[in-house]
């Protein structure tokens, strides 16, 4: 053994890297540092890694990020882990690296919700320059990822060959039924079912081959591919041509699609630069041409995004360009000027070097998805759960490190490695089965299995020998969910021993004391003291009624939205049916559009409902409770059910032209008119009629992403994975058939929501313009700053003030053509804070926003559009150009329109039937505002279920059933109620846990602030409680122009 003053120099040090807190990536042989910096908070983080297993890693937030991203590479045994990175999305829902330099706490808000990802950050231009086999083998991992999820483009013959060397690794040599059935089962190409003949024809030849033989085939194929290693970000050139940029080993690469249209090779480029949403290439002169540099210049969604691009080729070209690490830069004295931002880690020269001149032992590691038993296949980690916490032990706690890697299977170990709680590790036995085996026996007698004693407590005695026969649980756990991932509590109650109280997860932190309660990882630490222990009844009654599995809430919000949804339908299909029935005002063939595409959709969810009603009760236990396992899934439901919604597909393409035929209608009838709208301020259309129309169209939103957080939580060898991930694809492929339409129609619906809360203007919702932002500024004028509702349009800036109507609708006062105008923040210039000056065909417009982030959205926005108007000459652009949207222009509506309004029998100024509580409305009172990314956010985030509220000031708790949609919470006594007793718009409000002051000892309750107004809600498990936050969160914290989320480009 080397003393550690005998130790050689490690890589770090003769490299002249500084000293850090975390283990450099290619000395697997050390050890994490006993220490964290102090004063942070221990924060467990959710690591992704590329077999799709999760692991959970204690770390404080005060540690840099390479802190994390050494502790995943030495758990993987990895020595070339600097061609990975650890990739997450922020709170902007954009996908960024983790910064190793920086602070965690600077970077991940909410540690606790966030999953990292370790994906393959550097392709390197030749496979061979990669020395491991795990490095390869984690490369293809990555490669078998994006050809599944269509990132990886190539043409058949390529992806058939491709997938034949992935099977050859998993399966073993070619067998025709087991190929057929394994192609059946797993999805490697998302039009996998055209390429199986092709694919088994190619896995015949490869007879014979190993997995790492077959890896180094798969690296060969796809490092020829143009798309290999590509990830393209979204831009446009000075014509407003769309285009994406990616960066590569040999530079800067320009895409159009999927087409290569140019490069940029790093020697040719002498800076990369961004300015606001501007990215900057400049090139070196060439003496041939000119002396000049040459400067290209593309445009992107935001000046986030232009940074995030703008890192990544700081860090490729750093990497495979130069021969060591970048220094950093000395502090400025007094100013700072451009980014600090520099790449941190190994160069692949160094990488190539220092493996080259050291000698590894070679580490077993474990092939998860292969089915071929080899020497070097069966690791240490296979004999642990899938998931837990690599937890650093603190400066006072026990060091655990010693029961590691070295002591697993290492016959001088610890003894109860060959025996635990008294089952015998038998020859061949699955050690992911023993594994589950052994917690959940440990469960059903409330202790912990001896292998996690030692890391709770390595000076503990042994546990004693238990019977090997594991008591049924109750309620029935299946073999699957016998390892609770960050859910609640597992209690099994077995052979009349009743568990304790305190929970028990699998994620296992270093402690000095077994018996020390270990909190959820998502529940607040707010909510909770440290040790305090959950005794009183009703929660103990909660963990025996309810399932812990994550399936199983997933499964209960399908059922709670379902119930929601059905209620909507309703609406369209009888309350409105009923109320135009009355009156004879709806024409006939309306009405019956409305009945031929509404109806089927009503009686076959109705069905569905009750499907997934009586799978919830199985999985409570309340009906059927004998039966085990089958009914603890819901994929199988989705699978079905989604196979019969596509029979129903051309009922949902007809919904546009129901809304567009029901306005046309309403525009050439003011009598249809005035009954939508008195329909309107019935109780049981609590939205706009035009929102329920297209609700069947956002609901397959929903199933998408309920199934894509499905599909996340189980791991591939579930018995539910495969019917979940079939579902998945085919929701996926409805969603794409129908994604073009629906963009269109929801901002049709939302011109034509908005023409009822606007006077003075005609003919809003023509084709070609776009709705962007709505909000309230204030504007300069002679007699000061005046509150003013600003509407953003792709041809125009429409400011307004509230009128004096019975529906307090917004009195037109001016109007700003876009084309030609710009815009100046004057902040200096008035002396008000958050202004800006904006300059067009007419005099100048000074305006102020509330704050600056509000500013910052406007000014985004605004400059976005000006470009847009600039680029558009034609006015009639695709957004409704199509022969649904062209009816609303025939027969002369728009002149008919105008005639009647001047009748005065439904004038603009007296629109009967409009709510005065709208989202203009509430923008207007709270001086806020909100754009269509917004609205198109809101769409996929509505909740319904049971939540406790309590007011601010009152004792008791009183249960509503809630529904979360269009950034606003309504309120029912139950779920059979027709109509909301009252509705809470969240617009302008916050989200928070109650702080210890405000002696809120419950469970899982966040708070909603606005001013003086407090409401507390009291969700029944952690998972509720999660989604109820983040589905707030999407509608109290608008989003800005930065997430370019907008659906549009998330497909």
């Amino acid at each position: 053994m080397v003393e550690p003053s005998d130790r050689p120099a490690s890589a770090a040090q003769r490299l002249g890297a500084p000293d850090s807190y975390g283990v450099s990536t290619l000395e697997p042989s050390l050890r994490p540092p006993t220490t964290q910096p102090s004063g942070g908070r221990q924060v467990p983080l959710r690591v992704q890694l590329l077999d799709d297993t999760q692991e959970v890693f204690q770390i404080s937030q005060r540690s840099p990020g390479k802190l994390l991203f050494d502790l995943v590479a030495n758990h993987l045994n990895l020595v070339e882990g600097d061609y990975f990175g650890l990739e997450y999305q922020d709170h902007r829902k954009m996908t960024v690296w983790l910064d190793l330099l920086k602070p965690i706490l600077k970077q991940i808000r909410r540690p606790k919700n966030t999953i990292l990802r370790f994906v393959v950050k550097f392709f390197p231009p030749d496979h061979t320059q990669l020395m491991e086999e795990l490095t390869r083998y984690l490369f293809a991992l990555q490669i078998k990822h994006d050809l599944a999820c269509g990132r990886l483009i190539c043409n058949d013959t390529s992806a058939a060959l491709m997938v034949s060397h992935i099977i050859q690794s998993e399966i073993g040599d070619f067998d025709e039924t087991q190929s057929w059935q394994h192609l059946l089962h797993n999805k490697y190409l998302p039009d996998q079912d055209a390429l199986r003949d092709k694919i088994t024809d190619c896995h015949r030849k490869h007879v014979g081959q190993t997995p790492a033989e077959s890896d180094y085939q798969l690296l060969e194929i796809a490092r020829r591919l143009e798309m290999f290693g590509i990830r393209q970000h979204p831009a446009k050139d000075r014509e407003g041509t769309k285009l994406s940029l990616a960066v590569a080993h040999t530079g800067v690469l320009v895409f159009q699609g999927y087409t290569r249209i140019n490069a940029f090779n790093w020697s040719k480029i002498r800076k990369l630069s961004f300015k606001r949403k501007r990215f900057l290439i400049k090139l070196r002169s060439d003496p041939a041409q000119s002396n000049h540099h040459d400067t290209l210049e593309f445009s992107m969604a935001s000046r986030d995004c232009c940074k995030v691009f703008w890192k990544v080729c700081v860090e490729h070209h750093a990497f495979f360009r130069l021969f060591e690490e970048p220094k950093p830069k000395p502090k400025p004295v007094l100013f700072t000027r451009g980014s600090s931002f520099r790449f941190s880690g190994r160069t692949q020269k160094q990488i190539i070097d220092y493996v080259k001149d050291s000698e590894f032992k070679k580490i077993p590691f474990e092939r998860k998805h292969s089915k071929i038993m080899s020497g070097l296949t069966s690791s240490f980690r296979s004999q642990v759960t899938t998931e837990r916490v690599m937890s650093i032990p603190l400066a006072d706690q026990t060091d655990t490190s010693s029961f590691r890697a070295d002591h697993w299977g290492d016959p001088n170990g610890p003894p109860d490695t060959a025996v635990t709680n008294g089952f015998l590790d038998a020859p061949g036995s699955d050690p992911m089965a023993r594994s589950r085996q052994t917690r959940l026996h440990a469960a059903a007698v409330g202790s912990v299995p001896a292998g996690d004693q030692h890391l709770l407590n390595p000076d503990g005695p042994g546990s004693p020998d238990l019977p090997t026969t594991t008591p049924s649980p109750k309620p029935p756990v299946s073999p699957d969910d016998g390892v609770v991932t960050g859910q609640t509590a597992l209690t099994v109650a077995a052979a009349g021993v009743v568990p304790p109280v305190v929970p028990l997860t699998t994620e296992l932190c270093v402690s000095t004391s077994p018996v020390d309660p270990l909190p959820s990882p998502l529940t607040s630490p707010l909510l909770m003291e440290a040790g305090y222990v959950r005794t009183d009844d009703e929660d103990e009654a909660r963990r025996k009624k309810f399932p812990t599995d994550k399936a199983y809430f997933l499964a209960k919000e399908l059922l709670t939205t379902e119930r929601t949804y059905l209620k909507d339908l309703h609406v369209v299909t009888t309350s409105f049916q009923e109320a135009v029935g009355k009156e004879e005002v709806l024409p006939e063939n309306v009405r019956n559009l409305l009945a031929a595409n509404y109806e089927p959709l009503l009686k076959f969810h109705q069905g569905f409902l009750r499907e997934v009603e009586q799978r919830l009760a199985q999985w409570e236990g309340r009906s059927n409770a004998h039966i085990k396992g089958d009914y603890q899934r819901v994929g199988d439901i989705l699978l079905k059910n989604i196979q019969g919604l596509k029979q129903l597909t051309v009922q949902l393409q007809k919904h546009p032209e129901c809304l567009v035929e029901l306005e046309r209608a309403c525009r050439s009838s003011c009598r249809l008119e005035a009954v939508c709208g008195d329909f309107e301020l019935q109780k049981a259309c609590y939205l706009p009629l035009n929102v329920f129309l297209l609700r069947p169209l956002h609901r397959l939103l929903h199933y998408k992403l309920l199934l894509e957080r499905l599909c996340k939580h189980y791991p591939p060898t579930h018995q539910d994975f495969r019917d979940s991930r079939a579902a998945l694809a085919d929701i996926s492929e409805m969603v794409l058939q129908l994604q073009g339409t629906m963009m269109k129609m929801e901002n049709f619906q939302k011109l034509l929501e908005l023409r009822k809360d606007l006077t003075g203007i005609d003919n809003l919702a023509i084709p070609g313009r776009e709705f962007i932002r709505l909000g309230c500024l204030s504007k300069l004028s002679g007699k000061g700053l005046q509150q003013r509702m600003f509407f953003l349009f792709s041809d125009c800036l429409v400011y307004t003030s509230r009128g004096m109507t019975k529906a307090n609708q917004f009195k037109v006062h001016g109007q700003l053509p876009l084309y030609g105008m710009t815009v100046r923040e004057s902040e200096d210039e008035w002396g008000v804070p958050h202004s800006f000056t904006l300059f067009g065909q007419r005099q100048p417009v000074v305006v102020a926003a509330s704050s600056a982030a509000e500013m910052e959205r406007w000014l985004e926005d605004i400059r976005m559009a000006v470009d847009l108007a600039e680029q558009t000459s034609d006015p009639q652009s695709d957004l409704l150009s199509s022969s649904l949207a062209d009816k609303l222009q025939d027969e002369g509506i728009g002149e008919q329109e105008s005639e009647e309004e001047l009748a005065g029998s439904h004038s603009s100024l007296e629109r009967p039937g409009h709510r005065g509580n709208t989202t203009v409305h509430v923008c207007w009172h709270r001086n806020t505002s909100v754009s269509m990314v917004d609205f198109s956010v809101a769409v996929e985030n509505q909740l319904s279920g049971n939540l406790l509220r309590k007011f601010k000031n009152s004792n008791g708790w009183q249960k509503l059933w809630v529904v979360f949609t269009s950034f606003s919470l309504f309120f029912y006594k139950s779920h059979l109620d027709d109509y909301p007793l009252a509705s809470l718009p969240l617009l302008g409000y916050s989200v928070t846990v109650p702080a210890e002051a405000e002696n809120i000892h419950k469970d899982y309750v966040f708070k909603l602030h606005f001013k003086s107004h407090v409401y507390y809600f009291r969700s029944e498990s952690e998972y509720a409680f999660e989604r109820w936050m983040e589905v707030i969160r999407s509608a109290t914290y608008s989003a800005s122009r930065t997430l370019t989320a907008s659906r549009k480009d998330l497909y």
